[in-house]
């Protein structure tokens, strides 16, 4: 079957926010009087949900929830801001949009993910936008929930993603996963763990789905 849904991961595929999740770490770590990781260990914190980043660094789920409530206070009023869409992001979107229905799949959280794309007025292009919620935050569950609330065929979706987080999710949901080399992850993360095919630009997408 010729696909016809495309799930389309956030952070590092739609939008660079590098800049506020970093400083949303710089702030949360400061608030709970912990050294702050360097830049390589910032930067592998994006993509992985909150809860998976924070459970490294502690062991009682209250003090999660806390490192997490810290982190989103910033985000909510900075670092929500300190974004932009990928160039070509936008008329990548207004083209597929026209063979394929889109979906927002992510870890962020779900209010932070319609408020940004709000924001940089892109969210008419979706069917619907999916994050993270405290019943579900890995990313295989943010999908599946798409998968089941619009009774999509696996088979007929394909996620587009940036890290590996987004293969292993959409692996274990059934569908298609392309992953893209202009975010954070790297290539060979990718490829190991499910892209099906790898693209390097969103006009490069374009041409692979059209």
């Amino acid at each position: 079957m010729m696909l016809k849904y495309l799930f389309f991961d956030l952070d590092g595929t739609l939008v660079d926010s590098s800049k506020g999740i970093k400083n949303a770490f710089h702030y949360t770590f400061s608030k709970l009087d912990m050294p702050v990781p360097d830049e390589a260990t910032l930067s592998s914190f994006i993509g992985p949900p909150l809860e998976t980043t924070f459970s490294h660094f502690f062991d009682n789920p209250t003090q999660i929830e806390q490192a997490i409530a810290f982190f989103r206070d910033y985000y909510q009023e900075k670092g929500i801001h300190e974004v932009r869409l990928y160039d070509d992001i936008a008329f990548a979107l207004e083209t597929l949009s026209q063979s394929y229905q889109l979906f927002v799949t992510t870890s962020k959280h779900e209010p932070s993910a319609h408020q940004m794309l709000k924001a940089l007025e892109v969210d008419n292009y979706f069917t619907a936008i999916y994050g993270s919620t405290p019943q579900r935050f890995v990313k295989e569950d943010v999908i599946a929930a798409c998968l089941d609330e619009h009774n999509i065929t696996p088979n007929r979706a394909a996620i587009i993603g940036d890290t590996k987080f987004d293969m292993i999710g959409g692996k274990k949901r059934g569908i298609d996963c392309i992953g893209v080399t202009w975010g954070f992850g790297e290539e060979d993360d990718l490829v190991q763990h499910g892209a099906s095919t790898i693209v390097a630009s969103p006009k490069d997408l374009i041409t692979h789905l059209t």
